[in-house]
């Protein structure tokens, strides 16, 4: 086994000692793992089709191979964030072709360790390229214990455990948000969280449209800021609103919705008659993490009678922390917040909610269909408890035994610690690229998404070249590429507006330390400076 890396304790050390030394089945009970189960049509329909103890004893097998490849490996500075390969090259190592007759266990064991060794390390202390990373064990066991489970969260006769539980969770995350009353539903993702908001504002607005369609409605319009989540396009594409009834609001440097212009595009969309319904805010942008001035965009909500939305997928986890939360300073005047814990709670993916201050039922009645054969009148128990009818969706997987685990092990003091954590590590990093050569910031973070370009060597002192924004352009993708097929590290890059290719930085991940952000700023300039 690989030697344990500095974030690992001794209990955990033990744990793998004693865990590798289990197993659910005995020698007497004479298990064959050397080939496959026999085909189905020579078993007989009085016998089980399934082997439990086979099965118990290749999630065993397989459980070692996650522990040591994905919990010890993957979280070891001293080992790979990604082991690169060509697509062509990697389908044949993994052998993807499924066929008529099965494998045998050891093979089927082999694919778990191939899988885990060529899949990238999101848990890795130098994995910074998306808006989630790292990993709670105690979350972790939520989720192992979610899909063992195997309910969906629909009905109180099938997940009762679960249904109180959400219940309780999306209580506690409008307390944060500033609510004493209001609803929820957790949704596979904040595109969906984003989907609901715009359908039950439009609703709102014209019920009648749930019976007669978009036949009955006026031409509606929608009102977003330039750097706001692409998930705002697909939710009128999809509910039939249409893109061009998308009014993109102008942003200042720092990302953040000028909120004159919001006053503009509201009248020019009139002009246009359209009838103005929906204000989509944001609080942490993808890109710059910018948090929109949710006060005077709450104004103009109240003034015009919009539904406001706030998009905190990203940014919502600073309300936990007493010293940050005044970056969504009026977010309890929103109609409705989309919160993402699986991304600076580290909850795993997925885990998304939309809360509403809503206290009419307004999400049921927009979303029912009162399906009899699930949501019976006549049960024996309180007919409320069958949130089902919220959702969109038929089946739906818990996702909230993970926060809720998580959040029984740390307290909501643990998790300020982590948003206060993350943000010191951003300024820290912010302070030592202001004194390194070659690292020119996109202004001053707001959030924990530090925003830069990596001059090299030869382009310093040319800013005024003809040809300056097109080699620089080419800086980023050429650094990416080394860091990935070497596997040392991961980032972000982007273009945005006039901004030619720059590097987002994301710094979340409670296993960081001064030494990721030192190693992070060297290994930017050892695969850079040659260029």
């Amino acid at each position: 086994m690989t030697q344990l890396p500095r974030f690992w304790n001794v209990g955990w050390s033990s744990f793998l000692d004693w865990w590798s030394n289990q197993s659910v089945v005995s020698e007497q009970d004479n298990v064959t793992t050397t080939g496959p189960s026999q085909p189905y049509a020579q078993q007989h329909l009085n016998e089980p089709l399934l082997d439990h103890r086979e099965g118990q004893l290749f999630l065993t097998e397989a459980f070692k191979v996650i522990l040591e490849e994905v919990l010890c490996k993957g979280i070891d500075v001293n080992e790979k964030v990604c082991e690169w390969r060509e697509p062509e090259e990697l389908a044949a190592l993994l052998d993807l072709e499924l066929r008529e007759n099965g494998e045998p266990q050891h093979q089927l064991l082999q694919r778990v360790r191939d899988v885990a060794k060529y899949s990238v390390k999101t848990n890795h202390p130098r994995f910074f390229n998306q808006l989630f990373a790292g990993v709670d064990y105690h979350a972790l066991t939520g989720r192992f214990l979610t899909e063992a489970l195997n309910t969906s969260q629909y009905t109180y006769e099938v997940a009762p455990v679960f249904v109180l539980m959400e219940d309780e969770v999306l209580s506690k995350l409008r307390s944060l948000v500033g609510w004493a009353e209001g609803d929820g539903i957790f949704c596979p993702g904040g595109t969906v969280s984003n989907m609901y908001a715009m359908n039950l504002a439009r609703y709102r607005a014209f019920p009648e449209v749930k019976l007669k369609g978009q036949l009955a409605l006026p031409r509606l319009a929608v009102f977003t800021s330039q750097e706001s989540h692409y998930s705002v396009m697909k939710a009128a594409a999809f509910q039939g609103i249409g893109t061009e009834n998308v009014f993109m609001v102008n942003v200042d440097d720092r990302g953040c919705m000028i909120t004159e212009d919001l006053r503009e595009k509201i009248e020019l969309a009139k002009s246009q008659g359209a009838v103005p319904f929906f204000v989509h805010a944001t609080s942490g942008t993808t890109v710059q993490g910018a948090f929109d001035p949710l006060e005077p965009i709450a104004d103009i909500c109240d003034r015009q009678g919009l539904w406001m939305h706030v998009d905190a997928a990203w940014g919502g986890s600073v309300l936990f922390s007493k010293e940050h939360r005044h970056l969504m300073r009026g977010i309890e005047r929103a109609d409705s917040v989309t919160w993402n814990p699986h991304k600076m709670m580290l909850t795993g993916l997925q885990c998304s909610a939309i809360l509403l201050k809503d206290t009419t039922d307004l999400l049921k009645r927009c979303h029912s269909a009162d399906a009899t054969y699930l949501f019976q009148q006549d049960k024996f128990y309180d007919m409320s408890l069958d949130t089902g009818d919220k959702s969109i969706q038929c089946g739906r997987k818990v996702d909230c035994l993970k926060l809720w685990l998580m959040w029984k092990a740390v307290g909501s003091q643990g998790l300020e610690k982590r948003v206060d954590r993350a943000f010191a590590h951003t300024r820290y990093l912010v302070e030592k690229m202001k004194k390194r050569e070659g690292f020119e910031l996109i202004g001053k973070p707001e959030f924990v998404n530090v925003c830069f370009w990596f001059i090299p060597p030869s382009l310093r002192g040319k800013e005024n070249s003809p040809d300056y924004q097109d080699r620089l352009s080419k800086v980023a993708p050429v650094i990416k590429e080394r860091m990935i097929k070497q596997g040392t590290m991961m980032v972000g890059y982007q273009p945005q507006g006039g901004r030619v290719n720059f590097f987002r930085m994301i710094v979340i991940s409670p296993q960081l330390s001064y030494q990721d952000m030192t190693f992070f700023l060297d290994e930017i300039e050892r695969l850079g400076n040659d260029l």
